[in-house]
């Protein structure tokens, strides 16, 4: 059997369309699909199911895939005993944007200075990449996943608070003193008929009947209007603790949330994948007391 081809029908297993891929073999979609094809005629056994939202296993197809693994697995020990790395490749990650931006990419030099050849996309956006779809190796989410073929576990409970702008001293005073609904001062938050999460629907755990005026779908544009004098809302302690022209207002006020850790079973044994998580259980471990303040 062609194990140049085998790569090929490996990378499509794993990533789930020619795009993704091509782009991890360095390679052009067209010459994916030629070799893909032409393993399945070699074969006489059609390996995938072609579908506009990409590649899916057939019967033969997950036969024929813990054997090219097993090939794979051989060749990455037959590179580490000539001294190269098998930590390389591309790496998706599927994360919120206020986790992704704040917490994550602040302290991903040290990984990517540890795994020089492992190529990371950080996808930190206001919705979520599906890993049960190929759409990303991994993702880290604001609540269990309930179907596909997941791998998942909680990664990190987090905490959320009030927050107003350090210049406003009087605001402050007053969120202290009155109902947020009766202070007369603009509470920013979600939109809710775009809310891409049900965990981000929580001004009512502030306040029953909470409702944001000034409203945006990222998080990050929220602590930038709360600290410009906007008005004051709910942002995450980790994203909004460290910012001087931020203060937490109703301290005995917190909401928990939990980030939950998921990723596609065929991809849990890669060593790049297993590497990153390491890597992410460190700096939650480390970065615990900014997720949860004391």
């Amino acid at each position: 059997m062609d194990w140049d081809k085998l790569q090929y029908f490996l990378s499509v297993a794993h990533h789930g369309t020619l795009a993704r891929a091509a782009q991890a073999l360095h390679v052009d979609p067209t010459t994916v699909s030629r070799r893909v094809s032409s393993l399945e005629a070699d074969l006489q056994q059609t390996l995938f199911e072609r579908a506009p939202a990409g590649f899916a296993l057939t019967a033969a197809g997950r036969a024929l895939l813990p054997h090219a693994e097993a090939m794979a697995a051989a060749a990455a020990r037959i590179h580490r005993a000539e001294g190269r790395s098998d930590l390389s490749g591309q790496l998706r990650i599927s994360v919120s944007e206020g986790f992704g931006s704040s917490f994550i990419a602040p302290r991903l030099a040290a990984f990517v200075a540890a795994h020089p050849e492992i190529e990371i996309d950080l996808v930190a956006s206001s919705g979520f990449l599906n890993p049960s779809r190929r759409e990303a190796d991994m993702a880290v989410l604001l609540a269990r996943p309930r179907k596909g073929p997941l791998l998942t576990r909680k990664l990190a409970d987090y905490s959320l608070g009030l927050y107003a702008p350090a210049d406003r001293p009087d605001w402050r005073k007053a969120v202290e003193q009155a109902p947020l609904s009766r202070a007369g001062i603009a509470v920013i938050g979600y939109m809710p008929d775009i809310l891409y999460a049900p965990e981000l629907d929580y001004l009512g755990e502030i306040e029953p009947g909470l409702r944001a005026t000034v409203r945006s779908s990222s998080i990050l544009a929220q602590r930038r209007m709360i600290a410009s004098g906007a008005g004051v809302g709910v942002l995450p302690c980790f994203l909004a603790a460290e910012d001087t022209a931020l203060v937490r207002v109703r301290p005995d006020q917190t909401i928990g949330r939990s980030f939950w850790l998921a990723l596609h079973r065929d991809v849990a044994p890669q060593p790049r994948v297993r590497a990153f998580i390491e890597w992410l259980d460190a700096q939650v471990r480390e970065g615990r007391e900014l997720l949860v303040p004391s």
